[in-house]
């Protein structure tokens, strides 16, 4: 039989066939994907071949074969780093859940999702959360944050999960396709979620007001089929992304601002840091590409965490 991956608790696969019955699978024995060294061989959204094995009256499934991957989002492990963990498979397009503050989502986390996005073609929205509570100040701040990207090519939108503001939209561009959401824990992305679809009531927790973070409410990555032709893939919050599988040469690629560019550098293998006439460094320099952006690239190159270093930046 086939099916598709609903969810994963890391032991058992809950997996949907196409007459809509659902099964719990398992693996059985060692699984692991060819050049993948993943701490979870399968991942929601991953279509599955399986065995059914009936064991104490109750039915359940063997997995035995995946099929070819259309792309995945993946990021290293929390606890292992040269493992990484792949978060979800076989998706049309990610929305990425941005606050300013309560949690705040610093741009470094935003790039590196960004990127890993990019090398798999995978489209991403950034949506721009709870600006019913913020300050003047805090949506000047979305405004900035949301020029950067709409010049970049990104989708910006500015939503309140809470009040239903632009839900719709999000709604619009989800019709149709298998949308991931993703984001830091407390950006509220099962509020969003319970606004889309009420039906689904999912479980939300309020901030962290000791360490201003959220907590987490999502424990695994679920699949939900919503009553208007689209699907879902909620996921735990992310507390920080660490990219993978990218040689220094290609990650330059891709950023799109630094990408369309890369053509006038002198040097074809041109990393944009000390080399002669680099067409992102003199963009850099005439305002034409994003500070910030440059910034999460050279943290990117140097293999730095999020909580990147702020000195010699001047020397760069």
């Amino acid at each position: 039989m086939t099916g598709t991956v609903y969810k994963s608790t890391g032991s058992w696969y809950t997996v949907k066939t196409m007459n809509g019955k659902f099964y719990e699978c398992r693996i059985k024995g060692r699984f692991r994907l060819a050049g993948i060294k993943s701490t979870n061989p399968i991942a929601v959204g991953d279509k599955v071949e399986f065995q059914l094995e009936t064991k104490n009256n109750t039915e359940t499934g063997v997995i035995n074969r995946i099929e070819e991957r259309k792309n995945y989002i993946v990021r290293k492990s929390v606890n292992l780093s040269k493992q990484t963990h792949i978060i979800a498979a076989n998706i049309d397009q990610v929305f990425l859940l941005v606050t300013i503050d309560n949690p705040p989502t610093f741009t470094s986390f935003i790039d590196r999702f960004l990127v890993t996005a990019e090398a798999y073609a995978i489209k991403t929205v950034l949506l721009f959360n709870k600006i019913d509570t913020y300050s003047d100040e805090n949506l000047l701040e979305v405004k900035y944050m949301s020029s950067i990207y709409r010049q970049i090519g990104y989708d910006c939108i500015e939503i309140s999960a809470t009040t239903g503001e632009n839900i719709d939209k999000v709604k619009t561009l989800m019709t149709g396709k298998v949308s991931m959401f993703a984001g830091h824990s407390g950006v509220g992305k099962s509020t969003l979620v319970n606004a889309i679809e009420p039906s689904l009531e999912l479980k939300t927790k309020a901030i962290s007001e000791q360490h201003m973070q959220g907590q987490h409410t999502t424990t695994f990555a679920e699949m939900f089929d919503l009553s208007f032709d689209a699907k879902i893939i909620d996921t735990p919050g992310i507390k920080g992304f660490g990219v993978v599988d990218m040689e220094r040469e290609e990650v330059g690629d891709y950023f799109p601002e630094f990408f369309a560019l890369k053509h006038n550098c002198k040097f074809n293998n041109c990393l944009h840091l000390k080399e002669p006439k680099c067409a992102v460094k003199e963009a850099l320099e005439n305002d034409e590409v994003s500070y910030s952006r440059y910034r999460s690239y050279i943290q990117i190159l140097e293999g730095e965490d999020e909580h990147y270093r702020t000195d010699n930046w001047d020397n760069m």
